[in-house]
């Protein structure tokens, strides 16, 4: 951290020592000067009458002339005081002032307080590397869930940007260069508190270099990383990144899983969803015959993904020498009605526009509604500020990049056993997923489900965890009794128990639990408010599980066992579960 007061003392040196001149050369003129007493003898001031006397001088303060009248030659000394002073005065406030507006102070000013706020953070955090569309996405969806995060972006108006934000939590942020360790290690990289790395920056040399850094500085810390490239992605595997987020290669899967698992695809789509999210509608990719527009990084990944589901896709490229597409390809960039229809569009049963330019995305739908308007259509869409317009275009299913990695992202950081889950479910079929859709849908309403884990230890849920050790028989069933009323049910649903290497998926409701279970569940906002709640609270989680009230607080447990009164069911269950 820099000193700013020296700093500051270092560039005002000059005016400073013009001060201490003129205070210096005015007190010796005044000690050096006779006077004359109220009797009329010789009288020569002090150093410290001398300085006392130069003091409310130079200020202008003009206390009169002690500690008796001044001779000629004094007042004409203190005169030539008053101007020398009051000009060294002025000129060095206004040194002051526009040392404190310089920039460089003002950056080494937001750096100090930007350290003081991570060093006095006491909560777990993450930190994120990248402002960008992702960058605040995932910020938002966190501070959304209570959970803490720091920010680094390079940009300072993306910082600036943050500041603006109405989070429901103060996020700290910096303007730095994430690729330079030294920058990380002010952002918090080393606090005990930091629980992992997020790279989402647009440079993928910047994104490997904050991974190395992680894994050199801080082996066991999680580093979650975006990576544009196969290239990239590869290079931060060889040396134990912990997930990388390549949105092009998730996108091509959830088309191509789309295509022959639909009710598949929208569980994954609920499952790593955002709070508050609206609940996505299903939909339904035709087999058949597509047209590829754009064969760059997207282009490949989804050309790949289709061909390995026995699509045919027919694609159209406008740089073919580039990017080298495979044959029978056609050259154009899918703009024109000509060039689809050499594509074969009257035939074609779907088409992905995936160029990295907007509006040749938009015209590429256009022209295509036009030349046949029963495709099944998805497009690209690369900046954000362009939402509405593809809103309007009425697609049926839209790229994102932003939102396909924050929502990875977000799912990887807050159930960590939601990826677990998901491979589990992948192994089902489509008749397995939409079941489990139809339970979702009638639990959850109009918003997505809240997913969150729980596990069966002393810490996260000592209620429960006492009770099982005591012998109680809880089942997954007593979980989502309501506490306002135990003969009705919470609404939400078991997803997963891991028991040791045993992994129990959609567990049946009369499933007994043990202590060290790891639960994956899922359901309204209230759901888990109540079940966090109920997991700590003894007397509440007892009541719910047998039915029996327990007394609480120490005059209540007097009473009752003063009186021989055995304690049971009654109002005090109702007056609680209303608090």
């Amino acid at each position: 951290m820099h000193n700013v007061l020296f700093l500051l003392l270092r560039r005002l040196r000059t005016p400073l020592v013009l001060l201490v001149l003129v205070y210096a050369v005015a007190v010796l003129g005044l000690v050096l000067i006779p006077g004359v007493d109220d009797q009329g003898r010789p009288w020569r001031m002090g150093f410290f009458h001398a300085f006392y006397v130069v003091s409310y001088t130079a200020t202008t303060i003009g206390f009169g002339e002690l500690p008796h009248p001044f001779t000629d030659a004094q007042r004409m000394w203190l005169t030539g005081t008053i101007y020398a002073s009051v000009i060294v005065w002025l000129y060095a406030i206004g040194a002051l002032l526009a040392t404190l507006q310089d920039p460089a102070i003002r950056l080494i000013r937001v750096e100090n307080a930007f350290t003081r706020a991570v060093r006095r953070l006491r909560e777990p955090f993450y930190l994120v590397c990248g402002y960008g569309d992702t960058g605040a996405l995932l910020v938002r969806a966190l501070a959304d869930s209570g959970i803490q995060a720091v920010v680094l972006d390079i940009d300072p108006e993306r910082i600036a940007l943050l500041e603006l934000e109405e989070l429901p939590m103060v996020v700290p942020g910096l303007r730095g260069d994430a690729a330079q360790p030294a920058v990380l290690l002010r952002a918090g990289l080393t606090h005990p508190h930091c629980l992992g790395v997020i790279a989402l920056t647009n440079r993928d040399e910047v994104n490997l270099k904050v991974a190395i850094t992680v894994k050199l500085l801080r082996p066991k810390l999680a580093a979650i990383c975006r990576a544009d490239t196969l290239d990239v992605a590869a290079n931060m595997a060889s040396f134990g990144t912990d997930h990388i987020i390549n949105a092009f290669d998730t996108f091509a899967g959830r088309l191509a899983m789309a295509l022959h698992s639909p009710g598949m695809y929208l569980l994954y789509e609920w499952m790593t969803a955002a709070p508050h999210e609206p609940l996505r509608e299903p939909i339904f990719p035709p087999v058949g015959r597509w047209i590829l527009c754009g064969y760059g990084r997207f282009g490949k990944a989804v050309h790949a993904r289709l061909t390995r589901e026995g699509v045919v896709a027919t694609v159209v490229e406008a740089d073919p020498a580039h990017t080298q597409p495979p044959e029978g390809s056609v050259v154009g960039r899918g703009t024109e009605a000509e060039t689809l229809e050499q594509a074969g569009i009257r035939e074609a049963v779907g088409i992905v526009a995936g160029t990295d330019n907007d509006a040749n995305n938009l015209s590429i739908i256009m022209t295509a509604r036009m030349l046949n308007p029963r495709l099944f259509m998805v497009a690209r869409q690369n900046e954000t500020q362009n939402e509405a317009l593809f809103r309007a275009a009425g697609l049926d299913l839209v790229m994102r990049r932003s939102s396909v990695i924050a929502h990875k992202i977000f799912a990887l950081l807050t159930t960590p056993l939601l990826s677990e889950f998901l491979e589990l479910a992948r192994k089902q079929g489509n008749e397995w997923a939409n079941q489990l859709v139809a339970r979702l849908g009638g639990i959850v309403g109009e918003e997505a489900p809240e997913t969150w884990g729980l596990n069966i230890t002393p810490a996260e849920a000592p209620a429960i965890y006492a009770g099982l050790v005591a012998g109680m028989t809880v089942t997954v069933a007593d979980l989502w009794r309501d506490p306002r009323n135990r003969d009705e049910r919470l609404p939400g649903l078991a997803l997963l128990v891991k028991r040791g290497a045993t992994e129990i998926l959609v567990p049946e409701e009369n499933l007994p639990l043990e202590p060290g279970d790891q639960l994956l569940l899922a359901g309204r906002v209230e759901a888990r408010r109540q079940l966090s709640w109920i997991a700590r609270n003894y007397n509440s989680f007892t009541y719910l599980v047998t039915g029996v009230e327990r007394p609480s607080g120490f005059v209540w447990e007097k009473l009752f066992r003063s009186k021989g009164r055995s304690p049971g069911r009654g109002p005090l269950a109702a007056r609680r579960a209303d608090r």
